[in-house]
């Protein structure tokens, strides 16, 4: 897991070979400009989410992993808590292929906050529990990048 400012994601582009792509789009485009819903960047290896979801307590946030995807996450609207567990302390569960997630129940091991002008990104490996706000909506963008 990385957490970081937007004006430092360029630090971390060598990380993969797809996150200069996602560095070109967040130079180019206005985040809390565009309408919600899905926009392919490079087929099914890199597109971003655009999404308003509900705030939710600790209790009610399930953590979650992928096997396929890398998620660069960017709350918009307001800070968002974000719950994290290494998978490695997470036990055994479900897999939905098609989704490429897994959910856990559970509290996370730790929490962090997430404000405006800022990103996380969560590895595989990285189980997370998104959208952990007081506010009833959150809006972010989440990038989604092949492992």
């Amino acid at each position: 897991m990385i957490l970081d400012t937007l004006e430092n994601f360029d630090k971390y582009v060598a990380l993969h070979p797809l996150f200069p792509k996602v560095a070109d789009y967040l130079h180019s485009h206005n985040l809390s400009a565009h309408e919600p819903g899905k926009e392919i960047i490079e087929g099914k290896d890199l597109f971003v989410n655009y999404s308003i979801t509900k705030g939710k307590t600790k209790d009610a946030a399930r953590i979650e992993t992928h096997n396929e995807m890398i998620d660069i996450q960017i709350p918009l609207s307001c800070a968002e808590t974000m719950g994290f567990t290494p998978r490695r302390n997470l036990s055994e569960s479900d897999y939905d292929t098609v989704k490429d997630i897994s959910f856990y129940d559970g509290p996370a091991e730790k929490y962090i906050k997430v404000c405006p002008g800022e990103f996380v990104i969560f590895f595989p490996q990285d189980g997370h529990a998104p959208c952990i706000a007081d506010t009833e909506e959150i809006q972010k963008v989440i990038f989604k990048i092949k492992a």
